[in-house]
């Protein structure tokens, strides 16, 4: 047995104890703990100090993991211990109880066939107490008191134990034994021999927890508020309801379904939208307001009434004033412009509205989407663009059923509600960029819309209902004619050609040159082209039907004129034949006489 010879820092000199290995915990002296034992070698050593005096060296692993453990796996301080208690089990491991005494300094392990050996000097414990040791151990233990109220998980009854200790040894052996640290955290404090040490470090330790449960309590409060008040606001909104619903009234005096009724009335519907609304209507009527279904019925009756069914703008057919209109915005493109005119002078004739559907067919950068724009605005039909490249989806043309969660109507459908009127002009861009998959194709879902005899009944899938589509005015843009025959057939084809280098010059001095000039707040006194240096451009810069790289190298000139001017090297540029590649670089193309 140790005896209590206490020397100044070592009771015992070189005493030899069988080991216990330990995993996943660090006994500390005063500790009493439970040890499930199943090593044959950590067996065979406790069987040898049963027989003995009791005590043995309890060192924790540095790994685990590790079986077999030698001297370089476990550390090299420790706690001399003594078995209280040690029962076999049937399954042959063995369950122990020990109780720390003293730290214990490994100086050598001695490893043998039946178990490890340690010889080791036995620490003597720190029992000096002054004024100012006694307030570091008032401190902890109020530490530690503020920090039990934080962690529901630390035991009341600990504070009254911990209370009673007033020697700062065992004190901080306590406290660290009912802390959640690491193995290597406890085992750091193991280590410290200096027990004033110990305690500032422990409390230290302990502020920091304190600090970070302080705020996770801080948030978890403020969360709960939020919640209460959620729910708060949840439960008397529902009381609302509830009233409303007794009284049959909203906020504004009328229900929900009434409402309803009277936007049904108010939009005009045909006769099948009507009655088909009003079912829906009645539908909604039965069922709960917060159900899935409800939201769906809702959202589908708000649909049938915000696209137009009978509303259209007034059509423009001044005949002269729409070819001043078309000759200002583009130059050229005749063949264009006199079936505008005529088509608008057979609408002032018959006075009717149904609109043709043309197919303006070029190559990029002739000026078709444009047309699009002007043509709008000469029959002051309001412009809806939809842009096909890439489309694959038959529901983007057509809409999803309504059995799908989210399904919305199609494109279609989503223009008429976004011109607010039965008559828009529909630009349909790069009708022959449409690609097709598994998921159907969009050029047949067309077939309908482009047929002026079939438009008139045309069907959304989520609207269920036949929409009139015969009053708008569809123009579609291609690149080339590779689309499927039944589509190009519904469709009067125009072909416009490319420019030839005459028109490129014209539409350069009217239109692009002064939209350059105006991108770069240039003024007509800072900045001059002649027709020569235009034509160079044309020829030497540009190879192209359209005019999108003659208004790139225009843009890049104009561009050079502002740096030289802003850098105060020029007042004024006058671009002439001469001094044109100093400023565009060297011809990119080269013509053949």
């Amino acid at each position: 047995m140790i005896n209590n010879i206490f020397l100044k820092d070592i009771i015992l000199n070189n005493l030899t104890y069988p080991i216990l290995p330990l995993r996943d915990i660090v006994i500390f002296p005063n500790m009493i703990a439970p040890l499930f034992v199943g090593r044959l070698k950590s067996i065979n050593a406790l069987e040898t100090v049963m027989e003995e005096n009791k005590e043995i060296v309890l060192l924790t692993q540095k790994k685990s993991s590790t079986e077999d453990p030698n001297s370089n796996d476990l550390f090299e301080m420790g706690t001399l211990g003594t078995i209280l208690q040690m029962l076999k089990l049937p399954d042959g491991t063995v369950k122990v109880l020990v109780e720390g005494k003293f730290r214990c300094k490994i100086e050598e392990i001695i490893s043998t066939d039946n178990y490890l050996s340690a010889k080791l000097n036995v620490l003597k414990p720190d029992i000096s107490i002054n004024d100012e040791n006694n307030d570091i151990i008032n401190n902890l233990k109020k530490s530690f008191e503020r920090f039990s109220k934080l962690n529901s998980k630390i035991n009341s009854d600990i504070l009254s134990t911990i209370s009673n200790i007033d020697d700062s040894d065992v004190l901080s052996d306590t406290i660290v034994n009912h802390l959640v640290f690491s193995i290597d955290e406890k085992q750091s404090f193991l280590e410290m021999t200096d027990a004033v040490k110990r305690v500032k470090t422990l409390s230290s330790k302990i502020e920091k927890e304190i600090e970070i449960l302080s705020s996770e309590s801080k948030i978890r409060s403020n969360v709960k508020k939020q919640m209460e008040k959620t729910q708060r606001e949840y439960y008397l909104n529902e009381q609302l309801k509830a009233i409303q619903k007794e009284l049959g009234t909203s906020e504004d005096g009328k229900n929900e379904f009434d409402e309803f009724e009277e936007k049904i009335n108010k939009a005009k519907l045909s006769k099948e939208a009507k009655d088909k609304a009003l079912s829906e209507l009645k539908k909604l009527r039965n069922m709960s307001p917060m159900s899935a279904e409800a939201t769906v019925v809702r959202s589908y009756i708000d649909w049938l009434v915000s696209i137009p069914w009978k509303r259209a703008n007034k059509v423009k057919s001044d005949i002269i004033n729409a070819r001043k209109i078309l000759d200002d915005d583009h130059y050229g493109l005749e063949k264009v412009k006199d079936r505008i005119i005529e088509f608008l002078a057979v609408q002032k004739r018959t006075n009717e509205v149904k609109g043709p559907i043309l197919c303006l067919v070029g190559p990029p950068g002739v000026g078709k989407t444009s047309l699009g724009k002007s043509i709008a605005q000469v029959t002051g039909r309001q412009y809806i663009r939809m842009a096909l490249g890439g489309v694959r989806d038959e529901a983007e043309i057509r809409g999803h059923r309504r059995t799908y969660i989210g399904s919305l109507p199609g494109k279609i459908i989503h223009g008429m509600k976004k011109s607010s009127s039965v008559n828009p002009l529909f630009l349909l861009d790069e009708i022959d960029k449409l690609g097709n998959d598994y998921r159907g194709d969009p050029s047949s879902a067309l077939l309908e819309v482009l047929d002026p005899e079939q438009n008139k009944t045309f069907q959304d899938h989520y609207l269920e209902v036949d929409y009139d589509l015969s009053k708008v005015f569809f123009i579609t843009t291609s690149n080339t004619l590779n689309m499927p025959q039944a589509l190009l057939d519904r469709m009067e084809v125009i072909r416009l050609s490319g420019y030839t280098e005459d028109e490129k010059l014209e539409i350069a001095k009217r239109h692009l040159l002064q939209k350059q000039m105006d991108n770069c707040k240039l003024k007509k006194s800072e900045f001059s082209i002649n027709e020569e240096a235009l034509k160079m451009i044309i020829q030497s810069y540009t190879r192209e039907a359209g005019v999108r790289n003659l208004e790139r190298q225009l843009a890049k000139l104009t561009r050079k004129v502002v740096t030289l001017i802003e850098k105060n090297e020029a007042k004024s540029v006058s671009v002439t034949k001469n001094n044109l590649p100093d400023l565009l670089g060297v011809p990119i193309y080269q013509r053949l006489e």
